[in-house]
C-alpha cells in the first residue's frame, strides 16, 4: 500500500478516554513533531495523546494534531521487558522498507531515538479506519458477509508479504548466518528461562523436540512473527488496509508466518484453544484448512506446507508459550500500564495460557 495508507493499532481501536502523561508528554512531543514530522500540523497548543486500550507489548498512542488529523504513536512498554525486545527502530525499519510495496504497511511519518522526548525511542505513523479484530467481540463489527473474504485476504495479504525480496526493499544486511530455526529457539529458550514462570519442565521438553527435528532452512523472506487478524485493519469488504505491529519482524522462514497464523484461527468445535483470541471463532470465517490451501495456492509453497506445516504449528505453541512468560512477568511486576491488575487474576491466567500452550506443542509433538 502507498505512502497516503493510515493505521490505527494492534488492538480493537477503542481509544481510552482520558489524555496520557507521563509515556507520551504532549508538550516535548509537540516541539520535536514540529522539527521533524512535517506532515503533522502543529498548532499553538499541545497535540492530544490518547492512550489506545489493550495491547500486551509495545503501546500504541492516538495522536491529534492542529488541524483536528489523527496519528499514531509506538513506544516501548513502561519497564520490565526483556533484553533483546521490544527494538522500536527495527519495528520501524519494517514499515518504512515496505512503504512503497504492494504489501499493506502503516505510512511511515517519522521515527526518534532522542530519549530526551518521551523517555523512549517512538515512531509516528498514520492513523487507519477500520476493524482490528483483537478479540471476538471486536470481530463481531465485521459484517458477516464479509468474512470469508477476509479470511482469505489473511492468506493472499501474507503470500504478497513473502514475495517481497528483502535485498530488495533495503532489508538484506538483516540477514545473518546460520539457521533461522535455531535462533529463534535458543533466543525464545533463553528468553522464557530469564522470566518469572518457575515451572518450565514441559517447555522444556518441547524446546528439545523442536530442535531434533528441525526442518532445513529455505530461502529467507520477511517473517512478520505476529500475523493474524488481531493485528490487521480490514475494510467492510474483507479486504486489509495494513500490518500492524511488527515488533518481532525479522528475515526467516515464512512456514512460521503461516503456523503461527493457524494456530491463532479459532473455530467453532475446536478442542485445542487458540494461541490467542482472536474473530475467527465467529460464524462466517473460512476454516483453517481452506485459509492454508489459498495460501499455498498464492505462495506456491504446497510441497513444504505439506511436510513441515505441523511442525511449525507445534513451534508456535512453544513460541507463544515464551512470549506468555513474558507478559505474565510484566504483569507480576505491574509493568503492563494497565489499571485493575492488582488482585493478580491477569497474571495468573496469562502463567495457565502459557502452561496449556507448552501442553499442546508437546501433544502435537508426540507427547
Amino acid at each position: 500500500m502507498s505512502g497516503s495508507t493510515e493505521i490505527d493499532s494492534e488492538t480493537s481501536g477503542d481509544i481510552d478516554g482520558d489524555v496520557v502523561g507521563d509515556p507520551v508528554p504532549a508538550e516535548s512531543l509537540t516541539r520535536w513533531l514540529a522539527g521533524n514530522a512535517p506532515a503533522v500540523t502543529v498548532g499553538d497548543g499541545p497535540v492530544e495523546v490518547h492512550r489506545i486500550s489493550g495491547g500486551h507489548s509495545n503501546l500504541t498512542f492516538r495522536i491529534v494534531d492542529g488541524a483536528g488529523n489523527p496519528w499514531a504513536l509506538r513506544r516501548p512498554p513502561l519497564g520490565g521487558v526483556l533484553a533483546t525486545a521490544h527494538d522500536m527502530g527495527r519495528e520501524w525499519r519494517f514499515i518504512a522498507a515496505l512503504d512503497p510495496t504492494p504489501v499493506p504497511v502503516p505510512q511511515a511519518v517519522a521515527f526518534c531515538s532522542d530519549h530526551d522526548v518521551i523517555g523512549a525511542d517512538f515512531y509516528v505513523m498514520g492513523f487507519v479506519d477500520g476493524v482490528v479484530p483483537g478479540d471476538p467481540e471486536a470481530g463481531a463489527a465485521m459484517p458477516v458477509d464479509s468474512r470469508h473474504a477476509a479470511g482469505l485476504a489473511c492468506a493472499d495479504v501474507l503470500a504478497e508479504l513473502h514475495k517481497v525480496d528483502p535485498e530488495a526493499v533495503g532489508l538484506g544486511d538483516l540477514k545473518r548466518s546460520g539457521s533461522y530455526l535455531e535462533r529463534q529457539l535458543r533466543r525464545w529458550n533463553r528468553q522464557v528461562h530469564a522470566s518469572a514462570v518457575q515451572d518450565l519442565s514441559v517447555i522444556d521438553a518441547v524446546h528439545e523436540k523442536l530442535v531434533a527435528r528441525m526442518p532445513e532452512d529455505p530461502e529467507l523472506r520477511i517473517a512478520h512473527g505476529d500475523y493474524r487478524p488481531g493485528n490487521l485493519s480490514f475494510r467492510p469488504d474483507g479486504a486489509i488496509g495494513a500490518i500492524f505491529d511488527w515488533e518481532l519482524a525479522t528475515l526467516g522462514d515464512p512456514l512460521a508466518d503461516l503456523g503461527w497464523l493457524i494456530a491463532s484461527w479459532e473455530r467453532p468445535g475446536d478442542t485445542q484453544g487458540a494461541i490467542t483470541s482472536g474473530p475467527t471463532v465467529l460464524d462466517g470465517w473460512p476454516e483453517a484448512a481452506e485459509v492454508v490451501a489459498r495460501y499455498a495456492e498464492r505462495s506456491g509453497r504446497g510441497e513444504r506446507i505439506a511436510a513441515d506445516l505441523d511442525y511449525f504449528l507445534a513451534f508456535a505453541r512453544w513460541r507463544s508459550a515464551c512470549i506468555g512468560a513474558g507478559v505474565y512477568t510484566r504483569y507480576a511486576a505491574g509493568h503492563m500500564g494497565t489499571e485493575g491488575i492488582e488482585d493478580g487474576a491477569l497474571a495468573d491466567a496469562r502463567l495457565a495460557s502459557v502452561h496449556a500452550q507448552a501442553a499442546a506443542a508437546l501433544a502435537a509433538l508426540g507427547g
